[in-house]
């Protein structure tokens, strides 16, 4: 995923720091941002260096287990940070969901799972538009389902602006 720094397009980078734009339990700390699996002492190397108070693992959509041992080295990786207590967010797709509470990392307090849904073109879709958190099928998992007016959850509060990505600046 390209993206945009106040120094410049970047295709790949590994590590990057800013402060946490999306309104999480997080929002507004600074945060060391790791894409892909990487060595856990070189991150906290650069966590220290920084002087961050939250990790967001998956950067750039980069959380994508295929294999089992994948999903495993996700999880140790992680799991390591919170083990220590460390605040830490994983950026998971909404495909991943089911599988992903299969992991322990969920069950951390200090673990900020976020689930990734995308609507393209939120904008366009008229105010009858619904969003619906739904079940795998009927009575499957959830006590029911809940309805939410696409519109109603397009509040102001809640946005943040591609422009606020871009001010992270890149270490490796």
């Amino acid at each position: 995923m390209k993206r945009n720094y106040q120094n410049g397009v970047h295709e790949k980078m590994c590590y990057f720091v800013g402060y946490e734009v999306e309104k999480t339990s997080a929002y507004k700390q600074k945060t060391l941002f790791i894409e892909g699996i990487q060595d856990t002492e070189e991150i906290m190397t650069f966590f220290r260096k920084e002087d961050c108070k939250h990790l967001f693992f998956g950067a750039n959509h980069s959380f994508n287990p295929k294999e089992h041992n994948e999903w495993q080295d996700w999880e140790d990786m992680i799991k390591k940070f919170l083990k220590d207590g460390y605040l830490c967010s994983l950026d998971i797709p909404i495909a991943l969901a089911e599988e992903f509470l299969e992991c322990e990392l969920v069950d951390y307090n200090n673990f900020i799972p976020q689930l990734r849904v995308p609507v393209p073109y939120v904008k366009q879709w008229n105010y009858n538009t619904m969003l619906k958190i739904d079940d795998k099928d009927f009575k499957a998992s959830n006590p029911g389902v809940w309805c939410h007016r696409l519109h109603n959850l397009l509040d102001e509060e809640k946005f943040t602006d591609w422009a606020e990505y871009g001010l992270d600046k890149p270490l490796l």
